[in-house]
């Protein structure tokens, strides 16, 4: 599986952006957002499972983010509103086998290769 992320750049604080992630092939994969900031580690984001039906998010982006996922087209999706200084960093996304939705950067197999956000105040 090869993820190809895209849709980061730099907006101001309160801004939206929305990231892109195109997958290759149609194996089942749940999918992922994570974000790793300068000098952290990778945290999760959000996360949404193969059918779509479920979908997790870290608590401080709840109510801000959305992710979606276009099977047809293998693609997912993380909408971001009212955008935050503290939400910069390099967005990844993830690729986990299975149909249910995962949280933890282990249980992915596949990443793409990041795109920057940052916010500005």
């Amino acid at each position: 599986v090869q993820l190809q992320a895209s849709g980061g750049g730099l907006v101001q604080a309160g801004g939206s952006l929305r990231l892109s992630c195109a997958a290759s092939g149609r194996t089942p994969y749940a999918m992922g957002w994570f974000r790793q900031a300068p000098g952290k580690e990778r945290e999760f984001v959000a996360a949404i499972s193969w059918s779509g039906g479920t979908t997790y998010y870290t608590d401080s982006v709840k109510g801000r983010f959305h992710i979606s996922r276009d099977n047809a087209k293998n693609t997912v999706y993380l909408e971001m509103n009212n955008l935050k200084p503290e939400d910069t960093a390099v967005y990844y996304c993830g690729a986990a086998p299975g149909i249910m939705a995962y949280t933890y950067v282990r249980q992915y197999d596949y990443w793409g290769q990041g795109t920057q956000v940052t916010v500005s105040s």
